[in-house]
C-alpha cells in the first residue's frame, strides 16, 4: 500500500443485516480489522443487546472501538471519529486492513465527509445555560429552542436535555443554528481509499432476523443486562439508556409489562429502526458494492472479488 491512497473499507447495514459476520470474515481473508462504527456498541455494559461480536469472534481477528466507553459516558459523532481515524492510522501502521463496520449513518458520513467546524462555545455561556437548566428544566429551553431553531428542536427529544444544551449553546455563541453548522463542508481524511460494502437485504427477511436475534438476546441474559444498567441509576437521556430493548425490558422488570408486551414493544421499535436504516443507506450513502441479502457464506466469492483488485499495490 501506498502513503497516498491506503485502503479502508466499509462494511454498512441496517441491524441484523449479517454486516458483523461479513466484516470477520473479510478481516479473516485479508489480515484485517474490525473497527466498530455502532453508536451503541461502544458501551462496555451493552454486549447482549446492542449484539457485540462474542469474544470468540474477538480472539480471532482484532476487534477494537467495542465497549470501550462506560454507559455513563456520551459518544458524539465527532468523539467517535477521533478515536476511529486513530484505529485507522494504526491498522496502515501495522500493515492492516481497516474494515470499519456499522450501522449508524452519522458516524459514517463524519468518517467518509468529515465534520464542520463548529465555533467553540465560550464557558461563561455554557455555565449560564446549563444553570437556567437545572432551574427550568429541559422541556421549557426545548420550547425556547423551538421558537429560535425549529428545526433543530424539531429533531430532538424535549427531555434531552444534552442535545437542547448544545443547540442553545451554538445558537447564542455564534448567532446561526446548529443546523447551519452541520450543513458546512467538513474535512475528509486525507491519504486513502475509501471503498463501501453496503448489506441491504429484503425487508421481510430483515425484519424475521430482527425477530430472531432479538428473542436470541432474552435467552442469552439480556434481562439480566438490563438489570444491572437499570441499577445503575444513570441519567435517562443518556446515549446508553435508549438503546433497543432497554425501555422494553426495563417496563417488565419495574412490573408494568409482562415479558411477551415487553418483547413485542422491542420488536417493533426494532423494525422501526431497521426500516429508518434502510430508509437511510438507500438516500445517503454510496456504495461500490450492494449485497442485497442476508449475509451468508454465499456471498463471500462475489464480496473478495470486490476487495481483491483493490488492494494490488499492497504489496509495494
Amino acid at each position: 500500500m501506498t502513503e497516498e491512497a491506503q485502503p479502508i473499507f466499509i462494511v454498512a447495514g441496517p441491524t441484523a443485516s449479517g454486516k458483523s459476520a461479513l466484516a470477520l470474515a473479510i478481516a479473516e481473508a485479508f489480515s484485517g480489522v474490525v473497527i466498530n462504527a455502532d453508536s451503541m456498541q461502544v458501551y462496555r455494559e451493552l454486549r447482549i443487546l446492542t449484539a457485540r461480536p462474542s469474544p470468540a469472534d474477538e480472539t480471532r481477528v482484532p476487534h477494537r472501538l467495542y465497549g470501550v466507553l462506560p454507559a455513563a459516558e456520551r459518544c458524539s459523532a465527532g468523539r467517535w471519529r477521533e478515536m476511529a481515524v486513530a484505529e485507522i492510522a494504526a491498522a496502515h501502521d501495522a500493515r492492516r486492513l481497516p474494515i470499519v463496520c456499522g450501522g449508524t449513518g452519522l458516524y459514517l458520513k463524519t468518517l467518509t465527509e468529515g465534520l464542520s467546524a463548529i465555533p467553540d462555545v465560550p464557558a461563561a455561556t455554557r455555565r449560564r445555560l446549563a444553570a437556567r437548566l437545572a432551574d427550568e428544566g429541559a422541556p421549557a429551553l426545548h420550547d425556547e429552542l423551538g421558537t429560535l431553531d425549529p428545526e433543530t428542536a424539531a429533531r430532538i427529544a424535549p427531555n434531552d436535555s444534552q442535545r437542547i444544551l448544545r443547540a442553545l449553546e451554538v445558537l447564542e455563541a455564534t448567532g446561526r443554528p446548529l443546523t447551519h453548522w452541520q450543513t458546512q463542508p467538513g474535512t475528509a481524511m486525507r491519504g486513502v481509499r475509501i471503498f463501501t460494502i453496503l448489506v441491504l437485504p429484503p425487508r421481510d427477511a430483515l425484519y424475521a432476523a430482527c425477530d430472531r436475534r432479538l428473542a436470541a438476546m432474552v435467552e442469552a441474559g439480556a434481562l439480566d443486562e438490563v438489570r444491572r444498567l437499570t441499577a445503575m441509576r444513570l441519567d435517562p437521556t443518556l446515549p446508553a439508556m435508549k438503546a433497543l430493548g432497554v425501555r422494553e425490558f426495563a417496563a417488565h422488570l419495574a412490573g408494568n409489562c409482562d415479558l411477551e408486551a415487553a418483547l413485542s414493544a422491542a420488536r417493533q421499535a426494532t423494525r422501526r429502526y431497521a426500516k429508518r436504516q434502510m430508509t437511510w443507506f438507500r438516500h445517503q450513502i454510496v456504495a461500490e458494492l450492494t449485497l442485497p441479502a442476508q449475509y451468508s457464506k454465499s456471498l463471500l466469492p462475489e464480496t473478495f472479488a470486490f476487495i481483491r483488485p483493490k488492494l494490488l499495490t499492497r504489496a509495494g
